[in-house]
């Protein structure tokens, strides 16, 4: 049985807890003001990927279970993509054809390996979680707060998932060259979060959030979801979620 077998099963059970809760209620009018939605906007663009390039580099690992369940990450990212056009629509806002940062991050996860590409992915995820929990926090909207909470939950159960594939991918390098890594991966966490507080600055003051705390809360995300790379004794299993 697979490591990602549990991952599986979880993403399988997931699908059918949706299925039964069904949407936010969309009749509702948003109310977002014009920063929050420029912020979203970009969010959902990051979200809306076909995933194929990460999809084809899952197919060459030889297991099944994850092969699947990446296949069911990535479904579940373009849910969050059709939530957020959904929460737009309903404050009067339309999506964007793209934007500069996703095209950063989309050019520089294709170019890699998987291991690597998971390196750059977890980075989102983790900015991810603080953005969303910012917003279900700060957005004074009960609409938009619902929808950021049930991406964030999502979101959650997404960065344990990346770190056990990681965890095998580093499993047999050697100690010096993690560490390395582990240093590399740092400057890209911060270079991505001082981009992501710049240019979704305005919106995280209407939710409430200094620059400087958002980049301490990601770090601090990131510091938690490292040790589940490092950490050999845990498997990190579904339950196990991160940044609540």
């Amino acid at each position: 049985m697979s490591a990602f077998t549990e991952w599986v099963r979880d993403f399988e059970a997931q699908v059918e807890r949706r299925r039964a809760v069904g949407d936010p209620d969309f009749t509702r009018t948003a109310h977002m003001p014009a920063p929050i939605v420029a912020s979203v906007q970009r969010f959902q663009v990051g979200e809306s990927g076909d995933g194929a390039n990460l999809i084809a580099k899952a197919s060459t690992g030889g297991d099944a279970d994850y092969q699947a369940a990446v296949r069911m990450f990535v479904a579940e990212e373009q849910n969050h993509a059709r939530l957020l056009a959904l929460l737009l629509a309903s404050a009067g806002a339309t999506t964007i054809g793209g934007h500069w940062t996703d095209a950063v991050f989309v050019r520089l996860r294709r170019a890699l390996g998987l291991r690597l590409e998971l390196m750059v992915l977890l980075i989102a995820e983790v900015v991810a979680l603080g953005y969303y929990r910012a917003l279900r926090d700060g957005s004074g909207d009960p609409l938009t707060s619902e929808v950021a909470g049930r991406i964030l939950a999502d979101e959650q159960r997404h960065v344990p998932f990346h770190c056990l594939r990681l965890r095998e991918g580093f499993a047999r390098t050697p100690a010096v060259v993690r560490r390395l890594v582990r240093g590399i991966w740092w400057v890209l966490l911060v270079g991505a979060t001082i981009t992501v507080t710049w240019d979704h600055g305005p919106a995280l003051r209407h939710l409430g959030v200094t620059r400087r705390g958002f980049v301490v809360d990601v770090a601090g995300l990131f510091r938690t979801a490292l040790s589940g790379v490092q950490d050999r004794r845990n498997s990190l299993l579904p339950s196990q979620t991160i940044g609540s």
